[in-house]
């Protein structure tokens, strides 16, 4: 339990909010990248805040990549690692080589993640995002359903 005397956040308690994590974001003044999963899907959203309002200036969700060329059979995948990487191309597409610092918010810091794979396609599309290239993983569609949706989407986000 907590001491006696002290209220604890409402959303710390749902552990939804990490009120020590947030502050230290919102004093560096700069455009987050806020990354958030949801049972089918990845939503990415870069944040900019001003007086603890925040602004969304861009956001996409995995479920954008249906209209892109993603099969409509295959829509139960759009959590694998290469349709995180192809959202977080897709978000850099429509920042257009913006500077921000990730907030994973309450998920767990897990290294070559499905969010970092998110990051790295931001990455590699021209998104500034300081970020260790060990905690990137390797994106390689391996398996051949998923080879030729991914070169096909990435021609159509304009990627090398």
């Amino acid at each position: 339990m907590h001491k006696i005397g002290r209220t604890i956040k409402r959303r710390r308690l749902e552990a939804k909010t990490d009120y020590n994590a947030r502050l230290s974001m919102l004093k560096s003044g700069k455009t987050r990248l806020i990354v958030r999963k949801t049972n089918r899907y990845l939503i990415a959203q870069l944040v900019s805040s001003n007086l603890a309002q925040d602004k969304v200036i861009v956001g996409v969700s995995s479920k954008d990549l249906l209209g892109l060329g993603w099969p409509k059979e295959l829509a139960g995948s759009l959590k694998n690692r290469i349709a995180c990487y192809l959202t977080g191309m897709l978000l850099a597409s429509k920042a257009k080589g913006k500077d921000a610092i990730l907030d994973l918010g309450m998920h767990r810091n897990i290294s070559g993640s499905r969010i970092y794979a998110l990051v790295k396609g931001a990455i590699d599309a021209g998104l500034k995002i300081p970020c260790s290239e060990e905690s990137l993983p390797k994106i390689e569609a391996k398996d051949e359903k998923f080879s030729g949706i991914f070169e096909k989407i990435k021609q159509k986000l304009g990627a090398k």
